[in-house]
C-alpha cells in the first residue's frame, strides 16, 4: 500500500449543531455535522448514537472532516434531542419505521453530499450498522462495524438464557439519568433525576433487589427496560433486531472489528461468517473482513498492548483510524489503499502474541479434541475437589463432583460488566469445582469455537451452570481465557423453557466464548465449574418459578459426572 494513498489531515473543520434529520413518520431527529470548510461534495461517515453527541462524536468528527469526509453524528430516536420515543434498536431496522435507512439515504441527498454513504463506530453504534445493511439503502458503500452483535436479545441483554444484569441494569440506570440530566430534560424531572442518582451510587443494592422485573428507580422513566424483562426467551419479540435470519439480504461491504475480551466476540464473527456465506450477491461475500484482537469492549482499547495484567506485546497494536481510512478512501473514494489485500481473517493468537491470517473462520483445519473432566489430583489449589483434566478419556468408573449452589450466596464476578478480562480466579476457586491438568510438556494451540458437554444432575427443576476455562500461571494465576453460562430450562432452546426433573442426569452443552490462545509449555489449562457468576448474570432462583417475579429462592445441589458413561468434557478446537 502506498503510504500517499491515504487521505492526508488537511482540511479546517465547521460544525452545525442539532441539524434536523426527517424521518419518514414525520419525527425529527438530531445530527451534529462535521465537515470541510472547503466549498464542495464529499463522501459522508454516518454514526447513530444513543448517547450525548459532543462527548461521543466531537473526536471522530474532526477526525473525518480533517480527511476529506463529512461525518454525521446522529441522536437516535428518542435520545438528546431527538423526537419520538426510545425503544433500542426497534425503528433501526426493518419495521414500520426505518431510520437507518431514512438517515443515510438524507446524508447521502444533502448538498455537501457526493452521494457515498458509510457508517462507523461501535457497540450500539456498531448493531445500528448491522440493522441497517439488510435494508439496502442505495447511498449506502460500505460499513464499519467494532465489538457489536447481531441482535438485541444475545450478548446484550442475555447469555445462554441468563440475564446481564451487572451490565444492563447499571447501563438503563446511568442512560436514563444522563438523559433527565441534558438541559433539554423537561421540567419536574428533579425528583426522578435525585432518585436515579442514588440508585446509580447505590447500584450494588439493585443487583441484590428482588424480585428481579421490579426496579422502582427507573419505573415510569424507563419503559424499555422493563420490556426486556418481560421477554426472557428468544422469541417473536426480539426477531426484529435480530440479523441473523437477514444474512442473506445483505449487500454491503462491511469490516467487523472485535476483541477476544468483548462481550459481543461472539457476534462479531457471527455476523462476518453468515454474511461471507450467506451474502445478497458473490461481491457482497467476498467483501466481508474481521480482524480480532486481545481487547476489551470500547474503541480506546483498541490496539492497546497490555489487558488487564497481560501484556500481549507490540504485535497487538492496530491503529483503527488508520483502517478506517484505508476502508473508506477505497470504498467511498475510490483510492487503492491495498485494503482488500488484506487476508478475510485476522486473529490474534494470544500466548503466541502474533496474528494469524485466515481465509475462513472457523479455521478449517483445526481437529475438535474433548478434554476431559478427571477425578481428584490430590492437588493443593483452594477448590471444592481438585479435579484432573486429561485428553485421555476415563476408562473405569470415577465419583461425581457435588456442590451446593445457594443463590442467597452466590459466587461473585472477578468480571467488570460482561466483558471477559483475563482475570485471575483463584480468589473464588474455593467455590468451584476445578479441573486442572498436568504441567504442559508442549504447546497446545486452540483457535475457534469451545463448548462444554456436561453430564450433570441438580437436585432442583432449575439451576445455572458456568463453565471458565483458565490458563494456570506457573507462577499460579488462573487467567480466565473464555466462558460461558447455560441457564438449565433452555438448555433445548432459547425460545422455549423446559424445566428439569429433580435427580434426573442430563446432557447439557454450554457454549463458551471462542478464542485463540496458546496454552504454553509449563502452562496448565484449567476448567471451572459453578452455577452462578453474579452480578454479571442474574442469580438463578432455583426454584424453576416464573423469570423475575420471586422473592425467595433455594440451595440446589448440582453434580458432575467424569465416568466412561458420563465423560463430562471441554471440546477444544485444536490446531
Amino acid at each position: 500500500m502506498a503510504e500517499e494513498a491515504i487521505s492526508k489531515p488537511i482540511h479546517d473543520v465547521q460544525v452545525d449543531r442539532h441539524v434536523s434529520v426527517p424521518m419518514r413518520d414525520g419525527t425529527i431527529l438530531r445530527a451534529d455535522v462535521y465537515r470541510p470548510t472547503a466549498e464542495g461534495q464529499y463522501p459522508v461517515v454516518l454514526e447513530r448514537v444513543a448517547y450525548e453527541l459532543i462527548d461521543r462524536c466531537t473526536v471522530n468528527g474532526e477526525f473525518f472532516a480533517q480527511h476529506g469526509y463529512v461525518f454525521v453524528g446522529q441522536s437516535v430516536r428518542g435520545r438528546f434531542g431527538s423526537g419520538g420515543r426510545f425503544e433500542p434498536m426497534r425503528d433501526d431496522a426493518w419495521g414500520a419505521n426505518q431510520d437507518g435507512y431514512d438517515s443515510v439515504e438524507w446524508a447521502g441527498a444533502q448538498p455537501w453530499s457526493d452521494g457515498n454513504v458509510g457508517m462507523a463506530d461501535g457497540s450500539y453504534s456498531g448493531l445500528t450498522q448491522y440493522l441497517v445493511a439488510p435494508t439496502r439503502p442505495p447511498h449506502l458503500k460500505a460499513l464499519f462495524a467494532r465489538q457489536a452483535d447481531t441482535g438485541w436479545y444475545g450478548g446484550h441483554n442475555y447469555r445462554g438464557g441468563a440475564h446481564d444484569l451487572g451490565r444492563r441494569r447499571e447501563w438503563a440506570l446511568k442512560q436514563t439519568l444522563i438523559q433527565l440530566e441534558h438541559e433539554t430534560a423537561p421540567p419536574g424531572t428533579e425528583e426522578a433525576r435525585e432518585r436515579l442518582s442514588k440508585a446509580v451510587d447505590e447500584i450494588e443494592t439493585w443487583y441484590w433487589h428482588l424480585p428481579l422485573k421490579s426496579c422502582p428507580p427507573l419505573e415510569g422513566l424507563a419503559d424499555w427496560y422493563f420490556d426486556i424483562l418481560e421477554h426472557p426467551e428468544d422469541g417473536p419479540y426480539w426477531q426484529p433486531v435480530d440479523i441473523v435470519p437477514m444474512f442473506a439480504e445483505i449487500d454491503v461491504p462491511i469490516y467487523h472489528l472485535g476483541g477476544w475480551f468483548d462481550m459481543f466476540v461472539k457476534g462479531t464473527l457471527r455476523a462476518f461468517q453468515g454474511i461471507r456465506e450467506q451474502g445478497r450477491t458473490a461481491a457482497c461475500r467476498q467483501a466481508q473482513r474481521v480482524t480480532i484482537g486481545p481487547w476489551v469492549h470500547g474503541q480506546s482499547n483498541i490496539g492497546r498492548q497490555r489487558t488487564s495484567e497481560l501484556d500481549f506485546g507490540p504485535a497487538a497494536a492496530f491503529d483503527q483510524r488508520e483502517h478506517w481510512l484505508r476502508w473508506y478512501d477505497y470504498w467511498l473514494k475510490g483510492v487503492d489503499t491495498g485494503i482488500m489485500e488484506l487476508p478475510p481473517v485476522r486473529v490474534f493468537l494470544m500466548g503466541a502474541n502474533r496474528w494469524l491470517d485466515l481465509t475462513v473462520w472457523p479455521p478449517p483445519d483445526v481437529t475438535y479434541q474433548p478434554i476431559y473432566f478427571r477425578e481428584g489430583t490430590g492437588q493443593t489449589e483452594a477448590s471444592l475437589n481438585s479435579g484432573g483434566l486429561t485428553f485421555a478419556a476415563p476408562a473405569a468408573a470415577e465419583q461425581p463432583d457435588s456442590f451446593v449452589y445457594d443463590p442467597a450466596d452466590p459466587v461473585r464476578s472477578l468480571i467488570k460488566g460482561q466483558e471477559l478480562w483475563p482475570t485471575d480466579h483463584r480468589p473464588v476457586e474455593g467455590q468451584m469445582l476445578t479441573y486442572t491438568s498436568d504441567v504442559l510438556e508442549r504447546d497446545v494451540t486452540v483457535v475457534g469455537p469451545v463448548k462444554a458437554i456436561l453430564h450433570a444432575l441438580s437436585s432442583a427443576p432449575d439451576t445455572d451452570w458456568v463453565v471458565r476455562l483458565c490458563d494456570v500461571w506457573p507462577d499460579g494465576r488462573s487467567m480466565s481465557v473464555c466462558d460461558g453460562i447455560l441457564r438449565s430450562r433452555y438448555r433445548n432452546s432459547l425460545a422455549r423453557a423446559e424445566l428439569m426433573t429433580p435427580g434426573q442426569l442430563y446432557q447439557l452443552e454450554v457454549e463458551l466464548t471462542p478464542t485463540a490462545q496458546v496454552f504454553q509449555t509449563g502452562h496448565r489449562m484449567r476448567v471451572e465449574v459453578t452455577s452462578s457468576d453474579f452480578p454479571r448474570a442474574d442469580r438463578n432462583l432455583n426454584t424453576g418459578g416464573p423469570f423475575g417475579e420471586e422473592v425467595q429462592g433455594q440451595a440446589a445441589v448440582n453434580t458432575i459426572f467424569h465416568d466412561a458413561m458420563r465423560p463430562s468434557q471441554l471440546v477444544l478446537p485444536i490446531s
